[in-house]
């Protein structure tokens, strides 16, 4: 079982339209309504692979209740912890060549009170976990040593923690030693505090956060791959895609398969990229299921190509 840790949800809305134009009165020609954030997507994914999950989530007022319900549809087994604020509602505007303009709202803002009750639901409902995934921004109320605490009460507990987090959050809980951080180049380079050119730029910048405290490091890159860099080495994964349609969720999506294979080795990373490559290919917010994945359009390696640009440099 996985149970994955949102503290910040969202009711997801996304909007497919010819083009974004300014000022304009724009007529969508398909949107849809999903679960939202990091670690619901998480969820998701993986609950469409077949596999157990958990989700823990504070939930609050209507766009709370109707979250809460959206995942139990799709068979996900939802632990609430009830908040005063009203959960967050998200809209996302895609464009036909791949292009996302997502608003994010802030979300409510949590007490002492449901800050511990979080917390304390997570440790109620770990025993028997694999993996614990523990995503997304903090809400307001949250301070970045948040994460941190979560990190080292579940490996009292003696469970693995899987990351998906950044700036000073993930910087925070890295000195509880993470069992896996998964950064994607923006968050990479913001973590190490420099540009990112090149994939060899990205593997040095893994190895900082492994110094400081990560254990493996599984990096998103966007259409350049994946990198895994743990104490066995570094590993280099990458995927034939035929049109993106939609990123959202696609990192999520390569956690839970990474995580649902493992999460270790180059095995789990051949399945990061087979489930982050069939989300970009699904609309809005969708996890791939079995059929969606294509493994053998999937290449890992341990042979990194240090010295190619990354398609979209970090500065």
């Amino acid at each position: 079982m996985i149970l994955t840790v949102t503290p910040n949800p969202s009711l997801d809305r996304t909007y497919e339209v010819p083009a974004l134009e300014r000022g304009a009165v724009l007529r969508a020609g398909a949107d849809r309504v999903d679960p939202g954030g990091k670690g619901v997507n998480v969820s998701r994914a993986v609950a469409a692979a077949g596999h157990e999950t958990l989700a823990v989530l504070p939930v609050g007022g209507p766009a709370g209740q109707a979250l809460a319900n959206l995942l139990v549809a799709e068979g996900i087994e939802v632990a609430p912890v009830p908040v005063a604020g009203a959960t967050r509602s998200n809209i996302a505007v895609a464009e036909p060549d791949g292009t996302l303009t997502k608003i994010n709202a802030a979300g409510p803002e949590l007490s002492a009170a449901e800050s511990e009750a979080l917390l304390e639901t997570v440790r109620e409902r770990s025993a028997g976990a694999a993996w614990i995934a523990c995503c997304g921004s903090l809400p307001r109320g949250l301070a970045p040593e948040w994460y941190a605490d979560l990190v080292a009460r579940a490996h009292r507990a003696g469970a693995r923690i899987a990351l998906d987090t950044s700036g000073p959050s993930l910087t925070a809980a890295l000195r509880e030693r993470p069992d896996v951080v998964k950064p994607n180049a923006e968050e990479l380079a913001q973590a190490v505090g420099r540009p990112l050119a090149t994939i060899g730029d990205a593997v040095k910048a893994a190895e900082e956060l492994r110094a400081l405290g990560a254990v493996a490091v599984l990096a998103s890159l966007g259409a350049d791959g994946q990198l895994l860099v743990d104490a066995t080495g570094t590993y280099y994964g990458c995927a034939e895609v035929d049109a993106v349609r939609s990123n959202v969720g696609a990192g999520d999506a390569s956690l839970a398969g990474f995580l649902a294979a493992g999460g270790t080795g180059a095995r789990a990373l051949a399945s990061a990229v087979a489930h982050g490559a069939a989300a970009v290919q699904l609309p809005g917010s969708v996890m791939p299921t079995p059929g969606d994945l294509r493994p053998s359009d999937v290449t890992v390696t341990d042979v990194v190509p240090m010295d190619r640009p990354l398609t979209e440099a970090v500065a």
